[in-house]
């Protein structure tokens, strides 16, 4: 590999990171909007779904059963969410937004709507496409990497995967 195609490598991952960190940064400027952190407006979009399950939610996020669970007390103290014991289930609890847990959703929404108009809209489409086709691409990449990368640890131990390194 050539020191120009090694450069631009690197300029492409910069500019990844780029865009994560200012993904990252807009949606907890969203979730500050309407006084809740970005793990809080997660937990809340995911029970506005109705197919909320803690434990699951906690894996798909890697996050632990103890965050989640202080983060929906959190969420029941704010008044947004409520907790009832499962109708078809007694030792299941069912959690669901409350009127103010909707209309802060529906801020949320609004505000991201408004977002996409002023930032992604003004965008070429054929280049929307394109980015996305790539991004697509890179996380399956990414993901196939990682996935390798795992199997290897968990065939040879730390030594192969420092090795492939």
């Amino acid at each position: 590999m050539s020191n120009a195609q090694l450069a631009e490598i690197h300029a492409a991952i910069e500019v990844l990171g780029r865009l994560s960190s200012a993904f990252g940064d807009r949606r907890q400027q969203l979730a500050q909007s309407v006084g809740l952190t970005d793990h809080q407006w997660g937990v809340l979009e995911e029970i506005s779904t109705e197919h909320f399950m803690p434990s699951m939610f906690a894996r798909q996020r890697d996050s632990t059963p103890a965050a989640v669970s202080k983060t929906l007390r959190q969420l029941i103290d704010k008044g947004l969410i409520e907790v009832k014991l499962s109708k078809s289930d007694g030792r299941q609890r069912d959690y669901q937004l409350t009127r103010r847990g909707r209309r802060t959703m529906d801020e949320l929404r609004d505000a991201r709507a408004l977002a996409i108009e002023h930032i992604w809209q003004k965008l070429d489409r054929d280049e929307v496409r394109r980015f996305t086709a790539f991004g697509n691409l890179l996380a399956h990449a990414l993901t196939e990497h990682a996935n390798t990368i795992s199997k290897e640890r968990d065939d040879h131990g730390n030594d192969a995967v420092r090795e492939s390194l």
